[in-house]
């Protein structure tokens, strides 16, 4: 069974983050770059199954700029087989149409059986990758999995909402999404990082899989305009006395807060 681990780099979740105003993006040279947290989860899955059974193979994929082979890296020791990274810079700023149709790309030339992404990132948090992937591939999804089974030929597990948690099934090849209520990552050992040093990290651009990021047929989102946060504004103050329960309680319905 191949399983393909997404990871994304993004910035520390724990630092401050910034937006450059001129470019529109997010300022990465203002905090550390590290793999979201929710993708060493995902590949936490990954690992977990491999501990269990026979010819799993392993493959982290990320888009991600050419610094990010030194977190990949991470994932090499912490278990996976092989990595594959997306360089160009082309892909700077690159909404979710054209990184879905690169990764779709590169999982065409791969070969896959499943598919393990976060539910969604800590910088952007569309959480549609996934969606748009099994469209693109033409195969089953499941989203926002909160608890994982694989087995030879399908994957099962319990897919929460706001609303309700249902138990879900889907044969394989298919694509799945997780939540952070599934176990954090292990860490990587000494014989894992020795390993890691000679595992094949296969860099490859747009040209190589064919895709022109200038080619506006399919649709794109583009960044139009961006301003800073305003200052935050004082809030309001209920003294004690009579209708103070009246006024919270409008505070809250009108901020739709009940």
């Amino acid at each position: 069974m191949k399983i393909v681990v997404l990871v994304k780099e993004v910035p520390d979740t724990y630092a401050e983050r910034k937006l450059n105003l001129e470019t529109g993006l997010a300022d990465r040279g203002a905090s550390d770059a590290v793999i979201d947290e929710i993708c060493e989860r995902a590949l936490e899955v990954a690992l977990s199954h491999a501990d269990t059974a026979e010819g799993v193979e392993i493959v982290v994929l990320s888009v991600a700029p050419e610094g990010a082979a030194t977190n990949l890296r991470k994932l090499l020791a912490m278990g996976a087989g092989s990595a594959v990274q997306v360089v160009s810079e082309d892909l700077l700023g690159a909404d979710l149409g054209l990184t879905a149709e690169t990764i779709a790309a590169v999982l065409r030339a791969e070969g896959f059986d499943l598919v393990i992404a976060g539910n969604q990132s800590t910088d952007g948090a569309a959480g549609m990758l996934a969606s748009m992937l099994a469209e693109l591939l033409e195969v089953p999804v499941i989203t926002n999995l909160e608890s994982v089974a694989i087995a030879a030929d399908r994957v099962t597990g319990t897919r929460v909402s706001d609303t309700a948690r249902t138990a879900v099934a889907a044969t394989l090849p298919a694509i799945i999404s997780i939540t952070e209520q599934l176990p954090d990552a292990r860490f990587p050992n000494f014989k894992g990082i020795m390993a890691a040093k000679k595992k094949p990290l296969t860099v490859l651009s747009l040209m190589d899989l064919g895709i022109d990021a200038t080619d506006m047929t399919p649709a794109r989102t583009i960044m139009t305009a961006i301003s800073e946060r305003p200052p935050r504004a004082a809030g309001v103050t209920l003294a004690d006395g009579d209708g103070v329960v009246e006024q919270l309680a409008a505070y809250l319905a009108e901020n739709r807060l009940v």
